[in-house]
């Protein structure tokens, strides 16, 4: 097995970006999702709620953010620094919060208007626990970025082959592994081995992660990532072939156990 895909959203719900390699903490991969548009009682806002996020193309740079959008001038946004943090929850139902740093009212303004709706950006002050304890097979601990859950996803080449063999069997088109938002995609695993991996070591390159559970997909992985249009599939398709416990399954969650770097072509095993 070897790495054949690379990818952080260094806002979340925003854009991807593609790498040759990078590094690992145990938060995840560096700067991904450490951003974050929040609305008005500081809560997150994703593509489940406003797909014009694919819209946006966020990429770090030193010191800051670029953020760039069709339409809209460029905009740099620097690292907040010495200001005020504000608590922020990555999602309504969830009642830990997190402390972030205000992005500041020249890159709010430019998320307004990008969005159509009032909205605020900020940034992960440092990596904190937002999920209760317990609630996730596999704690990921006290250090997680913005993510969802879990730090890292893995997902595998053969396995969207597979999905989208289905697809093309109901007559549906074949979707991109973008729209699954992956951080490290796999070549040479049979369809659907990491199934078999959660609770097991995986060893990437040189550095070690435990997969903590499969990834129960939601409306998002619906979304166009180029043009935000929504639709019925791939999420009708894996309620048919990938409903296991009433989660429609696709993906592998990782935890970090060490820090480090990882790059395409490193060889991907399991290590217990």
């Amino acid at each position: 097995m070897r790495l054949s895909g690379i990818s952080t959203y260094p806002v979340k719900g925003c854009r991807g970006l593609d790498h040759d390699e990078a590094g690992v903490r145990p938060w995840g991969l560096d700067e991904d999702r450490r951003w974050m548009v929040v609305d008005d009682e500081g809560i997150g806002i994703t593509q489940r709620e406003v797909t014009s996020l694919v819209r946006v193309h966020a990429r770090p740079r030193s010191g800051g953010l670029l953020l760039r959008a069709d339409g809209h001038p460029e905009l740099v946004v620097p690292e907040p620094v010495d200001v005020p943090p504000v608590p922020v929850r990555t999602f309504r139902r969830r009642v830990l919060r997190v402390d972030a740093l205000p992005a500041g009212p020249a890159a709010d303004a430019w998320f307004t208007e990008v969005l159509d709706r009032p909205v605020r950006l900020v940034r992960l002050a440092r990596p904190a626990r937002h999920i209760g304890r317990g609630e996730r097979e596999h704690d990921p601990g006290d250090q997680v970025s913005f993510a969802d859950a879990y730090p890292v996803l893995l997902t595998n080449t053969a396995s969207l082959a597979a999905l989208d063999h289905w697809l093309d069997a109901s007559g549906a088109p074949p979707v991109p592994m973008i729209r699954f938002r992956p951080n490290l995609v796999i070549d040479g695993a049979p369809a659907w081995a990491e199934d078999g991996w959660v609770g097991r070591g995986l060893r990437v390159g040189a550095v070690r992660f435990r997969a903590a559970s499969l990834s129960d997909r939601c409306l998002v992985v619906t979304t166009d990532q180029e043009t935000g249009v929504r639709g019925r599939e791939p999420l009708r398709t894996l309620a048919r072939h990938r409903n296991i416990d009433r989660k429609l399954l696709f993906g592998l969650n990782l935890v970090p156990l060490e820090a480090g770097r990882v790059k395409l072509g490193d060889p991907v095993e399991l290590v217990d």
